[in-house]
């Protein structure tokens, strides 16, 4: 992923708003732009430009439908993030802890 993608990421999921779109659209996966909407008290306007801000960032994809705007998640982003972040600290951390049982186990073997 690169950098401005990553950008683009964070931007998007900095907003308790954009999150709660999120959520919604996880929760039901092929709901319109209209449902989503009307989960808001907010002009139909910014929530679309909060919903045009998820999809730059590839987080959400709309697919048209006639007349109806379909939307689905795309967690592939989040996990990208997830993975870059947690995978070597969470290695780090699994190779310490498992130092310190061993070395637990080797002090009351000896006590």
């Amino acid at each position: 992923m690169k950098p401005e993608s990553l950008d683009a990421v964070f931007h998007a999921l900095a907003h308790k708003t954009r999150r709660r779109i999120l959520d919604i659209v996880k929760d039901r996966p092929g709901c319109t732009v209209g449902e989503i909407c009307r989960e808001f008290d907010v002009s139909r306007i910014a929530v679309i430009k909060h919903i045009t801000v998820l999809t730059d960032a590839n987080l959400l994809i709309t697919e048209k439908v006639g007349r109806r705007k379909t939307v689905y998640l795309n967690a592939v982003p989040i996990q990208m993030i997830y993975d870059r972040w947690t995978t070597e600290f969470s290695s780090f951390w699994t190779e310490r802890l498992t130092e310190i049982k061993y070395r637990a186990e080797r002090t009351a073997a000896e006590g």
